[in-house]
């Protein structure tokens, strides 16, 4: 029985059926454009440019859900769905004026976006519904979901202060005073603890979750800008201004464990089960770091502003957006080794569009 993918590849398809370590991962990524204004797709079987997909405003996130793939516009608030074997507009849903970020709810649970103007969290179904909306006390920044589907939390940046939302009840918690300004905030994998970054004072605080009870703040050598768990959540990794490393949390002992030095202004990171792949605009190069010794063992040049990185769910290839040069450059990890020269090679690069700023991998049976 043959799908609609393997009518429209033919013999790359059936190719497929015996691929070969290395030959592509049978799906496709989805990267937003923010200045095309459109959701381009890439085939990873032939790793080519497949589509345009046009949405109305300039797409700033998008992220994957089995079929579906999902493109936020912050700037009008509206989430815009694709269908991915289609490679096709579905349906989009205006849920405010203006957006901050958005995240997929456990379970399959539809979507949580988090609003700017007006200040709340707010559920959109996984099919046509009645949108759940939850009111906040402050301009949000940053926000994240428990594990277990139950609990968000939100930053208040300059406020200096972060909140817990009941998502089943539909309430948020009074704020919590943690450092200014809040940064990011993310949950531990088991949901129990928040980690949350302080910018101005270079600090992660931990709390018990959802009571807000400071358990430790931890100093840090950088501002903690960009937030990178290990795929096992053993392992926190944080970059950001004020030293060309990445310091390295133990989320569950609750301490540092160690900073490492990883490249010239490391931004954007990605976690295999092996490898920390962290992202350099300045030198348009991607430092790959060995999670086990915590060593930077190669280099791969990549283009120019590498902002975003993500893998495929198969751990073959790591895609990295480059947001001024406007594509997407593909390691393969199988070609990594510690060399003395230190420079990993690019399996390909793929032309994507105009400012390319996020992507979500969706495979296709």
């Amino acid at each position: 029985m043959f799908d609609r993918r393997t009518m429209l590849l033919g013999p790359l398809a059936l190719a497929g059926c015996r691929r070969r370590k290395g030959s592509g991962f049978p799906g496709y990524a989805f990267v937003a454009n923010q200045e095309g204004q459109a959701v381009a797709a890439v085939d990873l079987t032939t790793f080519t440019l497949a589509r345009h997909i046009r949405v109305e405003g300039t797409p700033t996130q998008v992220v994957a859900h089995q079929a579906r793939v999902f493109a936020l516009t912050a700037e009008n608030c509206t989430v815009h769905e694709i269908s991915a074997p289609e490679l096709a507009f579905r349906r989009r849903t205006r849920v405010g004026r203006t957006a901050v970020s958005m995240r997929l709810a456990p379970q399959g649970g539809g979507l949580w976006v988090l609003c700017r103007e007006p200040g709340q969290l707010v559920r959109v179904p996984p099919e046509e519904g009645v949108l759940a909306r939850i009111d906040l006390p402050a301009e949000p920044v940053d926000f994240d979901l428990s594990s277990d589907g139950r609990w968000a939390a939100v930053s208040f940046g300059a406020a200096g202060s972060l909140a817990f939302a009941d998502l089943v009840e539909g309430r948020c918690q009074a704020p919590v005073m943690v450092g200014r300004p809040v940064s990011r905030v993310r949950f531990r994998f088991d949901s129990k603890v928040l980690l949350a970054g302080s910018a101005e004072e270079r600090t992660l605080s931990i709390l018990e979750a959802p009571a807000g009870r400071l358990l430790v703040r931890l100093p840090l050598a950088v501002q903690p800008e960009s937030f990178c768990f290990k795929s096992d959540g053993g392992q926190l990794f944080i970059t950001g201004a004020g030293m060309d490393a990445v310091v390295i949390v133990y989320p569950y002992s609750t301490e540092i464990a160690e900073t490492v030095l990883a490249g010239k202004a490391p931004g954007a990171m990605a976690a295999s089960a092996t490898y920390l792949f962290v992202a350099n605009p300045p030198t348009r190069d991607v430092t790959i770091l060995d999670i086990e010794t915590r060593r930077a063992i190669a280099v791969a040049a990549v283009g120019d502003d590498p902002g975003f990185i993500t893998l495929t769910p198969d751990e073959q290839y790591a895609l990295v957006l480059n947001r001024r040069s406007g594509d997407m450059a593909v390691i393969r990890l199988a070609t990594i080794t510690a060399k003395r020269a230190r420079s990993a090679p690019l399996f390909t690069m793929v032309p994507v569009g105009s400012r390319p700023v996020s992507a979500a991998v969706c495979g296709i049976s």
